[in-house]
């Protein structure tokens, strides 16, 4: 457990669950990150421990940032892995949330750390949250899949299955860690259309939001995220408007995403496609559209 340090410790948690999500090649779209940011905004969580990135973080490929602090000062932001806790609002047991980012080094020994503090804390439960790039347009429902410790686990939550092979990210060696120390262990994954992966996508960090909430047993306002999600999707559709070729595109994604009953695997990041150049005008058209406020 040396691979955390805690820098406050928390009180005797009630039945906790980790949920835990990553920055970086499990988060498509910021849908991961977004929907654990709204869980911690939306408890109020508070920051008890941290994982040290010195030992995990190659920083000429993942490097710090540079940001002003107050009038005259500057300060160092590193790569971050902080772990938070809250009670659940109406489910008689506590959360502990890891918002983090993916390492380049030891990921084994990282891994394993979270897993030794998730048994210390005697959680019952980790929840593993990440987003993959999908061949499936923004104009039908986010995907979402499922991995779990145990079949009858998966049976309960009522969710498809991966059967994903191939290169996975920090996520799955997580999820996988957690089993191999006793924990019960759930994944979910949900999809992100493949032009929007590079620019937040508010529609599927919603979904993911909303599936955690229902998992953790809990109730939570997200009426913010759904909103800014709708108001996204408002202005995708604004641009759909004015550019035929992305709408045709997206006409087509949309026939054959209808036709095949596309099944969305896990992890599996997306191939290259004929609208890589309408991608990329709809990603800086999000990106540098001036805000309403």
């Amino acid at each position: 457990m040396d691979v955390v340090k805690i820098g406050k410790q928390p009180p005797p948690l009630r039945r906790p669950v980790l949920v835990a999500a990553f920055r970086g090649w499990n988060d498509a779209g910021e849908a991961a990150s977004g929907a654990i940011t709204t869980l911690t905004e939306a408890l109020g969580a508070t920051a008890f421990a941290s994982v040290d990135p010195e030992e995990f973080f190659d920083f000429q490929a993942t490097r710090p940032t540079v940001r002003f602090d107050g009038a005259d000062g500057r300060r160092i932001e590193w790569p971050e892995n902080r772990f938070l806790w809250a009670p659940l609002p109406g489910a008689g047991r506590d959360v502990v949330m890891l918002h983090g980012t993916e390492p380049n080094l030891r990921w084994r020994a990282f891994t394993r750390g979270i897993a030794d503090l998730a048994v210390h804390l005697g959680v019952e439960r980790v929840l593993t949250l990440g987003a993959l790039q999908v061949d499936v347009p923004h104009t039908r429902p986010s995907p979402l899949t499922c991995n779990a410790s145990d079949s009858t686990l998966l049976a309960r939550l009522g969710m498809r299955r991966s059967s994903y092979e191939g290169p996975t990210g920090v996520t799955g060696v997580l999820h996988q860690a957690c089993v191999a120390a006793g924990l019960e262990a759930v994944s979910i994954w949900v999809g992100v259309p493949h032009y929007l992966a590079a620019t937040p996508y508010l529609a599927s960090a919603l979904v993911l939001a909303q599936r955690a909430v229902g998992l953790l047993g809990t109730q939570l306002s997200l009426d913010r995220l759904a909103r800014d999600a709708d108001a996204q999707s408002d202005e995708i559709a604004e641009l759909l408007r004015d550019d035929e070729d992305l709408a045709d595109y997206v006409q087509e994604l949309e026939s054959r995403t209808d036709l095949d009953d596309v099944d969305v695997d896990v992890e599996l990041p997306a191939t290259t496609v004929s609208g890589d150049e309408l991608a990329a005008e709809l990603e800086r058209y999000l990106r540098d559209r001036p805000s309403d406020g």
